[in-house]
């Protein structure tokens, strides 16, 4: 077997990593959008906040049979690394998830990571792969889609009406694309209250967010494309930033969207203000991109607060992920 890194800039090598990706998806998750060789280029290029994953094509006799991503963050948790592994259907059973998935280990080894984590679709075959090497099940997320097309927009206002006078003392704030430098220290306290979110059985640190790392979200997610738009909650009567919605909506498919966070400081908890704020996010698609067809949302399976505004929403169920960890040392 050839591992060989994927340059984004590469088209030929792109667009073999992008076909796998695909008869992947088709076989195991065929609710899943298309990987497009723009997206899968912004993905390695940019990342989720600067720090793009590393992403692997494997090939055997020049045939690809399988991709990889190997990601790690310099902000937060520097004994983890999250990897993942997917291999052609038409090539499983031949030893080459083993094959990639050890070289991924060697690499997080060498780079001193003490854990490693891995993710795939609830299934025997997952569940099989990673006991095999060593890991265990730490954690369930859950993937959700909202088809916009399908709400009962009367009900969605009645519940609009219904909760707003418990935030009567917050303004609803629409901000798209770059913030205003000004309010990044206030982006980043409440993009860390994500951390209040369950983690399951996960070793894992909080994540740091300091404003700097919030400019690099911003900025990788508009590289790549992305329309990004935040909904934020302010109090009126000190100024103070709550909480807030983040929807990016796909510049290259602009029917698709996906949720990001949704977050509220501890101190202003209690108000409805989750609620509220994804709300008028789907108010927002509706005046100024009514192109969006669905919305994708991921949760942790045991946060139930979330979900319970989520299915009221209209988000249903497409699948669950099982995520695994363990150590680098076998």
């Amino acid at each position: 077997m050839r591992l060989e890194q994927v340059d984004p800039d590469d088209d030929a090598t792109v667009e073999a990593y992008v076909a796998v990706s695909n008869a992947v998806r088709a076989a195991d998750a065929p609710w899943e959008h298309p990987l497009t060789p723009h997206e899968a280029a912004g993905q390695l290029r940019h990342g989720w906040d600067g720090e793009p994953e590393v992403g692997f094509l494997a090939r055997v006799d020049g045939v690809a049979v399988a991709t990889a991503t190997y990601e790690t963050s310099e902000y937060d948790n520097l004994h983890l690394a999250w990897v993942g592994v997917q291999v052609h259907p038409g090539h499983r059973r031949r030893g080459h998830g083993t094959t990639v998935f050890t070289a991924l280990r060697d690499r997080a080894r060498a780079q001193g990571r003490t854990s490693i984590g891995i993710a795939g679709w609830d299934s025997p075959a997952t569940v099989g792969f990673a006991t095999a090497q060593g890991l265990a099940r730490k954690a369930v997320e859950v993937n959700r889609r909202q088809s916009l097309g399908e709400l009962d927009r009367v009900a969605l206002d009645t519940a609009y009406d219904e909760a707003r006078p418990y935030a009567a003392g917050y303004e609803l704030v629409r901000m798209s694309g770059r913030s205003d430098d000004a309010e990044l220290p206030a982006l980043a306290e409440m993009t860390a209250a994500i951390n209040d979110a369950p983690t399951d059985d996960l070793d894992i640190e909080d994540n740091v967010f300091p404003p700097e790392r919030v400019r690099a979200y911003e900025d990788a997610q508009l590289a790549r494309g992305q329309v990004l738009l935040r909904v934020v909650a302010r109090e009126t009567a000190t100024g103070a930033l709550a909480g807030q919605s983040v929807v990016a909506v796909d510049g290259e498919r602009p029917t698709l969207a996906e949720q990001h966070d949704t977050s509220v400081v501890a101190a202003h908890r209690g108000h409805r203000l989750g609620l509220l704020l994804k709300l008028e996010m789907l108010r927002w698609l509706a005046e100024e991109h009514p192109r969006v067809e669905t919305v994708d949302t991921w949760n942790a399976e045991s946060n139930g607060r979330m979900i319970g505004v989520n299915e009221l929403l209209g988000y249903r169920v497409l699948g669950r992920e099982l995520v695994f960890q363990g150590s680098v040392d076998r």
